[in-house]
Formats: C-alpha cells, structure tokens, sequence
C-alpha cells in the first residue's frame, strides 16, 4: 500500500480566492454571508447567500473563447485548480501524464447555463439552443476540462453525491493512489447554483435559513439555527504517492491517512436522526488512521445550521469518540463561507489542512446560544493555537450520503 500526500491546493470561496486570503479570513472569523447580490430576490423568503466576490476567470484561462464554453461551476473548478496545480508544481516534475489524475465533481453541474438555455428555447425557439449547451451543463465537465487544460490522462471520475461530493472525490482518489492506479490526482469539487431556481427549490424543503441579518445566517450548533445559507465556490487539492513527491523535493502539506465512506438508507434529505450513517464514516476514517486516545484532534464539521444535521453530528461524535468528544477541537466553517454544496468537503478539507499545517483552529462565528442537544467545543467566535496531529472533515449529503476524511500532521 502507498502513502498518499497533499502537495497544493487552490480554493475560490466567498472569503477569499485564494489559499492565502482564504485561510487569514477565516482566522479573522470573516464572514462571507450577505444579502443576495446576483440577482432580484424579492420574490423569495430568504435574502442571504454567500456569493463568491471579485472572481476574475481571465487569470486562469488563456482565451475568451474558452471562458464563454464555461459554465460558472467549471471557471471556479479551474480557477481552483490551477492554484493546487501550481503550489504543488506537479508539472514540473517528470510525471507520466497516463499516471495522473482528475477527480472533481459537482453536486449540481452548469445550472445556470441550464437557466439560461431554456429561456432560450421558450423564447426564440430550439434553433438558438447553444451547441455548447450540454459540454457546459453536464457535472463531469469541470473534472473533463481540467484533465484537458493539464494533460492529465490517468484515472479520472466525477462524483455527485449532493453536499459530500467533493469529500468524496478526496476519498476516492486517496484510495486510487493508496492501491497503485495513480502517481498523483487532481481532487476536489466546484458548485456555482446561487440563482432563483435553486434558491427556491432549498427554500420550499426547508433547508435554507430565512433570516435577513448575515450575522444571524448561518449558526451552526447554536440553539437559534434555522437552516443554512447557500454557498458557492470550489476547492481543489493535488494528492500524490509519498514516495513520489518526495523524490522530487515536494513540500508536502499533510498526509492522508483514513477515509469512511456510508450511506444511511434513511430519507432523500433528513439525516438518520441516530447518525448510524455518520458514525460508521467517521469510524471507518479514524480507524484507518489508528487515531489513538493520545492524540490531538481537529473536527471541521459538516455543521449547515440545520436542527436535525448539528444534533444528529455531535450524537454521532460522541459516538464514535465517547467521553474523548469533549475534548475534540470542533468548529463549521460554514459559519463565515455558507453551504458550498459540492464544494464544500474540498474547501472544508483545506481547513483541515490548514488548521494542521499551522496549528490553529478556526472558529464557528455568530456562536452565542448553546444548544443542549449540541454540548461539545465548537470554537466558537475565536480561532484557537493547538498542537493537534490528526484533522477530520465529515460532509454530509441529500440522500443519506455519508463520507469523513482523515488528515496527518506531515
């Protein structure tokens, strides 16, 4: 079995687009949620989002022709990557293209294009339909795109399984490179579905909180929680066989070591109230890991805000670490960037990372009620120094999908 590395990453978030900007925003407790400002939502209940600001695709593409065949989800997938790509230098080195791979998914794909299309086709007629339509619609396509603008032609796989897409795509890829299919993937996920549609859709579940102050939008494990705020962005993360980045002088950031992937078989959008699902993931992770008793432990929750998913999280946590969960470093980031959707296990994994990598636990903002279903150490307000040497990420989807992803300190 190999060992499987972090050797760059890249993010574009509503705190920031780059790892840089996006790691002190979230050490500083910024918040990214706000009022919507993409377009006219006075016919909804909800007025906030968390909307990515300032992205600019020219930095990442060569031609504006390659930009209008994007979807939104695809620029912020390549934005992202050509970040990781570039930390990592993985080009530089003398890797067999047929060896590396691409593992980016999306949990909804080219909204937006779609949107825009079938205004097309009610107003004008199939005949204006863009040819382009569908390479830009489909959710493979950033993961497509990205193995094109890199040459990468070893394994390469989308995944789509709603709000752990992406934490999904890390697993799969660690497992990928862990048994030999690849010298190194390109992994994580992007989401871009901040419109009316899709708002409304969330709305009318019940999953989207309907307050009107940013600081009051996204609690998560806070008593006063009603839902979560839409997000947006994409995190990307270049995983590499051990041996392999450190021949070539690779800094290496992290190692991955656990994974836990499980489905509770329960409700398309309700969480197993008792966290079977969850537990099993997070089990399967820290066993991988051999986590033991004596060491330090960062948890980036999936935390969206929501009464059952925070309960149902920390019933789990202490599940699986018992009486130790009191003394797990916990905090959501989703409290400063929203529910990134596909995005959001592979931006949550950069925290992780990141919270190793330089000690320190970011906070869960706007946390000022505790809730007695929800009783453990979320951090809340203030990030924290800690000498941890383990991070896990949990996500936790629509359809009762189930993943944890474990980090080592490198």
């Amino acid at each position: 079995m190999c060992r499987v590395v972090v050797t760059g990453m890249g993010v574009i978030s509503p705190v920031g687009n780059s790892v840089d900007v996006f790691w002190k925003n979230l050490t500083d407790g910024v918040c990214g949620v706000d009022k919507i400002n993409r377009f006219d939502a006075s016919n909804l209940k909800v007025s906030l989002d968390a909307e990515v600001k300032d992205f600019e695709p020219k930095a990442y593409y060569d031609t504006m022709q390659e930009i209008r065949k994007s979807d939104l989800f695809m620029q912020y997938a390549m934005g992202a990557a050509r970040q990781a790509v570039d930390q990592s230098k993985i080009l530089e080195s003398d890797i067999d293209k047929e060896r590396l791979g691409v593992y980016v998914g999306s949990g909804i794909g080219g909204i937006n294009t779609t949107l825009r299309e079938a205004k097309k086709l009610s107003e004008k007629g199939p005949d204006m339909i863009s040819p382009f339509f569908v390479p830009m619609m489909i959710s493979n396509m950033a993961a497509g795109a990205i193995s094109i603008k890199f040459g990468a032609k070893g394994p390469t796989l989308p995944v789509v399984t709603a709000c752990a897409t992406s934490t999904h795509t890390i697993g799969e890829a660690y497992r990928t490179i862990k048994h030999g299919y690849a010298d190194a993937i390109i992994a994580g996920g992007s989401e871009a579905s901040i419109n009316e549609l899709a708002m409304a859709g969330f709305i009318n579940c019940q999953a989207l909180n309907l307050a009107k102050d940013p600081s009051q939008g996204s609690l998560p494990f806070d008593k006063r929680r009603g839902g979560f705020v839409m997000g947006e962005g994409a995190g990307i993360l270049v995983l590499e066989e051990y041996e392999h980045a450190r021949k070539r002088g690779a800094k290496i950031l992290a190692e991955v070591v656990g994974y836990g992937n499980t489905s509770d078989a329960y409700h398309i959008t309700a969480p197993d109230p008792e966290g079977d699902g969850a537990v099993r993931a997070i089990k399967a992770a820290v066993n991988e890991a051999h986590i033991q008793d004596r060491d330090e432990i960062y948890v980036n929750a999936h935390g969206t805000g929501t009464h059952l998913n925070d309960a149902m999280e920390t019933k789990a946590l202490k599940e699986v670490f018992g009486k130790r969960a009191y003394d797990l470093h916990i905090s959501s980031t989703k409290s400063m960037t929203g529910h990134m959707m596909g995005a959001t296990g592979a931006v949550e994994a950069i925290a992780s990372v990141l919270a190793l990598y330089n000690g320190i636990i970011p906070p869960t903002i706007n946390y000022k009620e505790k809730d007695e279903e929800c009783d453990l150490d979320y951090t809340p307000n203030k990030a924290l120094e800690a000498d941890i040497n383990f991070a896990i990420s949990t996500s936790l989807g629509f359809g009762g999908h189930n993943a944890c992803i474990a980090f080592k300190k490198a």
